[in-house]
Formats: structure tokens, C-alpha cells, sequence
């Protein structure tokens, strides 16, 4: 599979098969077996119960209500007419004897057994006829009960079938999410530059949630509705087998039918996953950038290119339903057709004496039922396709390679030379975001524990790529970058970064309260370490004017406070890890002069004792700096530090001179 394979929505997956996805799958089932087990003898047992109820009808009718017509009487004394329909009764009871000799003339009196025939009954009074049908009556009664004890027992047990199976379903669901989240996080940050936020949302949550019939009804069902057919072949063969043969003609188009209707739905559901990870992801670009948009009076536009996107979505939308609007009803025209061949023939046979009425009656309720599972399973397989359309997408997630490699180090060899960073080192390092255009070549740079080193340039020199190459965000093109003469990149990252904090030009908040946004993954801090904290960043001003101090949640992206308050929480972040290396990238862009002598006064606090890393537009700001590197084109061009580099007057001097 390429690595790159359906990142881009625009782009057409190739043709991954269902067994295939199904099979990836596994794992994440494996662990629920034991309750998919019993969820399919629920099921067996279930469909067993289905079938029962049609043939307890049959005999019913048979036995109790209509009786078969008698093909044994040969006594020549027998009044009643060969092959007619007859009820029996037993003489023994005296008011059975009595009603009988009150309609002698139509009784067949053979020891203490007599019969009349069926059509006779009508010409009795109705209290003569309930006396003579008692035990029809009575088995009826009993008929009743059975029925009305599976419909209850049926009832209990697709309860549980389906407690068991949503169980399974959600638990599946949170794993297969809980892996798919895990994974996303530890991609590198060039994964998540190509792919916008709106699409990897529609993956955590459409296209997982899409997963969960799959496993609540799939699995389960469509070993019911397979049972449910051969089930119903077995018995519709038993009580007739020319006419269930002649009902079986019309599978090859049912057949027929559903692969035509297998080879649309699937594509059809792919080009559904696609818009609503296209809707999801021009909703996303728009709530994020609703200042832009307003600003620009680019709300028409923008609502007729969201109305586009939303018109392709329901086109495919109707595409689906037209496929399902011709093949679900030519299934229930199938379904009539076999229904006029059941009545025709089925009735033809009772007319000839060779059926008996319950038996057509029964045969008519299982093919309503045959049908019923083939139109499940075209649901189920259109549940399915959508299920595997999603897969698809989440696989293309996971399968994602990770282009930063992460060493597994056990305790016994975990690197203690990481313990303390010591000295970090860059040789010859060059390093490209598109192949063939260079952002930074052939960078060498050894920075000692303690030091401070600012790194300045013009726009696009590469000053963030260096940052983001020692943080290892990425890995280089060409040259290594070493911490106490490691190469990081066979080290894991957590070793290194654990000891280090970044202060970004444009800090992101949770939607927490700001002691959680300090705090994060920290144990429990005492009220005495966050007011220290706070002292030691300048945040105790801006809590303080808080409504519940450090304990207030903040908006989204913290957009409830100013930038320069922000940066702040992200200065007091650094400070609550005590790192051994802190790295600035720009911190102090975008900040009115007051704040930023805030900042620029907890920065100093920050950086004492520890390396820091500065990346600095205001040159104003890194005069102090141990050494300052000058980049251009991704290159160093000077090194040293202010005074010896305003004494050369190259470029860092003239860069001055701009600013001042």
C-alpha cells in the first residue's frame, strides 16, 4: 500500500477487499469473542424459535381447526365420502354420545369412535358443536400457550442478544477509537500539515461511529439471517418439494440483483465518506477562521462554496437511495411473485387433496420470512459497505508510518547520558519540508550546558526549522543533531523532551482552567509551588483579576484573555516542568511594549541557570545572548556575539540598523 494512500480526500482509493478489512479487524474483536460466541448461539437459538412459529400454525390448522382429508377409510359401512374431511370424536363420554344420536344420520358409528364429515358441521346448533370440539378446543388452548411461550421466550432472548452485542459494540468502538487517537498522536507534525482538522475529525467520530453497526448488527445477524434461510429451505423442502423448488426459481435473480447492487453501493459510500470529510472540514476552516471571513465580507462566497460541497453530498446521498429504491422493491416483486406461485400451485394442491390447508398457510408465512432475511442482508450488506468505506479510511490512518523512528529502551538500557543535557550539536544538518527546496544546509552548531544562543534572520531563513529540528518535530534531510554526542534520532523522544520547553510565538491553550493549562500532566502542586509559579512568570496579576483566580476555564485556544496573557500561561507552563533547555520562537511577536517587559522579565527568570534557545525579530530583546547565530537562506552567514557582530557591520548589523 502506498504511504500516501487516500490522504487526500480528492484522491479515489484503489480496491481494497472486505476480507481483507474485515481480517485488520480481528484484533480488535479478538478480545470479545467469548461474548460474540454466545451472542450467535442466542441467534441460533432465536432463529430456531422464528422457525417454530409458522409450523405450530400449521398444526393448528391441521390438527385443530381444518382436518386433513381422510385417505384411509375403506370400510364399505362407512357413510362418510372417501377422501372427504371428517371429525372425530370419542363415544365413551355420554354427552358426546347423546349429541351424536341427536344427528345419527350424519355420524359414521364405528365401535366408540364415530365421524361426520367437516361440511356437516355447519347444520349443527352451535352448543351440539362446542360439546363435540372440546378437545379442539382444548388444543387450541394449548397451541396458544406454546405460541404465546416462544413469542415470550423469543422476546427475552433477542434482549439479551442485543445487550450483549451493543456492549461488545461500544467497547469495540472505544478501542478501535482509543488505538486510532493514540496513533494520530505520536505521527509526526508533518501528517497533520497535509491533512486539515475537519478530516481527522470525521475519522475519530463518523467514521468510527460507523463501525458500531457493523459490530452490533453484522456479526450477529447475518449468521441469523443465514440460518433463518437454510433453515427455512429445510422445512419449505419437507412439507413440499416441487413447490419449494419451484419457489427457489426466482434465486438466480434475486442473485443477480444483489451483485449489481453490491458493486454501486460500494462506490457509492466511498464518495459519501468523502463529502462529509470535506463538509466537516471547510465547517472547521470556517469556525477558525470566522475573523478572516467577516473581515472580508467573504461570507457569500464562502456560503455558495460550502452550499456546493453540501449539493455533492446530497447528490450522493440520492445516488444511494436510488440504488436502494430499485433494489429493495424488485426484491419485494420477487417476494409477490413467489407469494402468486405459492397461491396457484399451493391451492391447486389442496383442491386436489394432496395439501393440506395448513401446510399452504405455512408455506406462504416462510416464504414471507425467506424473503425477509435477503432484504436484511441487503440492509446488513449496505451497512456493511458504508462500515467498510469508513474502515478504509481508518486504515489508511493507521497505516500511516511514522517517519520519525521511536526506539523501544528497555530499563536496562535506557540512555543515562540523557540523564543531564550536557551539550547539543548540530553537523552539517540540512533539512527540506518539499524535496529539492532546501529550508536550511549544511548547519553546524555545538551549544554548551548553561548557554544562551539567539538565532536571528530575515522571514523564511529557517530560524523555526532549526527549533523544530532540536525538538525533533522532524527529522533532517542530510546531517545528524546530537545531545551529549547522541544522535536524537535513535533516542526517544520522550528522553530529551521531557527536559526541554518550547515557548511558541503563538501558545495554544486548552479549554481548561489555567491552573490545568500550567499544570498538565503534573501531579498534584501545592498552593504554595503555584504561587511561585506565578510570581516567577508575571502571571499573578492576571489571576488575580480572574473571576476564580487560576481555577477560571478558559475559552477555546484561551481566546477569552489577550495574547500577550497567553504567552504569558505558556511562560508559566515552561516554568512548572523545569526544564534544562528552553527554546523561544519569537515569543515576544505581536505584543504591546508593556506586556512584553513582562515577558521579556519572566524570560530572564526562565533562562537562568538553564540552555536557551532564542529565536528573536526584535533584536532589542537578545543583545544578552552568550553568541547570536545570523541566518539567511538557510545558511549561517555570522556568529558571535552583539558587539562583535555590530563591530564586523554585516548583516546582523545592518538588520539593526533597519530596526532602529
Amino acid at each position: 500500500m502506498r504511504t500516501d494512500f487516500g490522504y487526500f480526500e480528492e484522491k479515489k482509493l484503489g480496491k481494497p477487499y472486505d476480507m481483507k478489512l474485515l481480517k485488520r479487524l480481528y484484533p480488535f474483536i479478538r478480545p470479545y469473542k467469548p461474548l460474540i460466541f454466545w451472542s450467535i448461539l442466542l441467534v441460533v437459538a432465536i432463529t430456531f424459535l422464528d422457525l417454530s412459529i409458522p409450523y405450530v400454525t400449521k398444526t393448528a390448522i391441521d390438527r385443530y381447526i381444518v382436518p386433513q382429508i381422510d385417505r384411509g377409510i375403506n370400510d364399505p359401512n362407512n357413510r362418510t365420502e372417501i377422501g372427504g374431511r371428517y371429525i372425530q370424536v370419542d363415544l365413551t363420554a355420554p354427552e358426546i354420545r347423546e349429541t351424536v344420536k341427536k344427528y345419527y344420520q350424519w355420524f359414521d358409528i364405528n365401535g366408540d369412535v364415530a365421524r361426520i364429515p367437516y361440511d356437516k358441521l355447519s347444520q349443527l346448533d352451535r352448543e351440539d358443536l362446542t360439546r363435540l370440539r372440546r378437545q379442539d378446543f382444548a388444543g387450541l388452548t394449548f397451541i396458544s400457550i406454546i405460541f404465546l411461550m416462544i413469542i415470550l421466550i423469543n422476546f427475552g432472548l433477542n434482549f439479551v442478544q442485543r445487550v450483549i452485542m451493543e456492549y461488545t459494540g461500544h467497547v469495540v468502538m472505544h478501542d478501535l477509537r482509543m488505538n486510532l487517537f493514540e496513533h494520530i498522536q505520536s505521527l509526526p507534525i508533518e501528517f497533520f500539515i497535509r491533512n486539515p482538522v475537519g478530516r481527522l475529525v470525521t475519522r475519530v467520530t463518523n467514521d468510527v461511529q460507523n463501525m458500531h453497526e457493523l459490530f452490533t448488527s453484522i456479526i450477529s445477524f447475518i449468521f441469523k439471517d443465514l440460518f433463518l434461510l437454510f433453515g427455512i429451505a429445510a422445512v419449505l423442502l419437507s412439507l413440499n418439494w416441487k413447490l419449494a423448488l419451484l419457489c427457489f426459481t426466482v434465486l438466480p435473480f434475486v442473485f443477480y440483483a444483489s451483485s449489481i447492487f453490491a458493486s454501486r453501493a460500494r462506490d457509492v459510500f466511498r464518495l459519501l465518506r468523502v463529502k462529509i470529510a470535506e463538509i466537516n472540514t471547510r465547517f472547521s476552516e470556517t469556525i477558525s477562521g470566522i475573523k478572516v471571513v467577516q473581515l472580508f465580507r467573504h461570507e457569500k462566497q464562502n456560503f455558495l462554496e460550502f452550499e456546493k460541497l453540501n449539493h455533492e453530498n446530497y447528490l450522493a446521498g440520492m445516488q444511494q437511495i436510488r440504488i436502494l429504491g430499485i433494489f429493495l422493491p424488485f426484491i419485494e416483486v420477487l417476494g409477490v411473485v413467489v407469494l402468486s406461485i405459492v397461491i396457484l400451485y399451493g391451492g391447486s394442491g389442496i383442491l386436489a387433496g394432496v395439501l393440506s390447508l395448513g401446510a399452504l398457510v405455512a408455506f406462504i408465512s416462510y416464504m414471507k420470512m425467506f424473503f425477509r432475511p435477503i432484504r436484511d442482508l441487503a440492509e446488513k450488506y449496505n451497512i456493511l459497505q458504508n462500515a467498510m468505506a469508513s474502515a478504509e479510511r481508518l486504515f489508511l490512518i493507521l497505516d500511516t508510518e511514522d517517519k520519525l523512528t521511536h526506539p523501544l529502551f528497555s530499563m536496562a538500557n535506557k540512555p543515562n547520558d540523557l540523564q543531564m543535557i550536557e551539550e547539543i550539536s548540530l553537523e552539517d544538518v540540512s533539512f527540506s519540508y518539499i524535496a529539492g527546496e532546501m529550508v536550511l544546509e549544511k548547519i553546524s552548531l555545538n551549544v554548551r550546558a548553561g548557554e544562551t544562543i539567539a538565532v536571528v534572520g530575515p522571514t523564511g531563513a529557517g530560524k523555526t526549522s532549526l527549533i523544530n529540528l532540536i525538538m525533533r518535530f522532524y527529522d533532517p534531510t542530510g546531517g545528524r543533531v546530537l545531545i551529549n554526542g547522541r544522535n536524537i534520532k535513535y533516542c526517544p523522544p520522550s528522553a530529551f523532551r521531557a527536559k526541554m520547553a518550547l515557548v511558541m510565538q503563538e501558545p495554544f491553550l486548552f479549554s481548561e482552567s489555567v491552573r490545568n493549562n500550567i499544570f498538565r500532566d503534573i501531579g498534584d502542586v501545592s498552593d504554595q509551588e503555584l504561587a511561585a509559579i506565578l510570581e516567577a512568570s508575571n502571571c499573578k496579576s492576571l489571576t488575580d483579576r480572574l473571576p476564580q483566580g487560576p481555577d477560571t476555564v478558559l475559552s477555546e485556544g484561551g481566546s477569552s484573555i489577550s495574547s500577550g496573557e497567553r504567552q504569558l500561561i505558556s511562560i508559566a507552563r515552561a516554568f512548572a516542568r523545569n526544564p534544562q533547555v528552553i527554546l523561544f520562537d519569537e515569543a515576544t511577536s505581536y505584543i504591546d511594549s508593556q506586556t512584553e517587559i513582562q515577558i521579556q522579565e519572566a524570560l530572564e527568570k526562565l533562562m537562568k541557570r538553564r540552555t536557551a534557545f532564542i529565536v528573536a525579530h526584535r533584536l532589542s530583546t537578545i543583545r544578552k545572548a552568550d553568541r547570536i547565530i545570523v541566518l539567511n537562506r538557510g545558511r549561517i552567514i555570522e556568529s558571535g556575539s552583539h558587539d562583535e557582530l555590530m563591530d564586523k557591520e554585516g548583516f546582523y548589523y545592518q538588520l539593526n540598523q533597519i530596526q532602529n
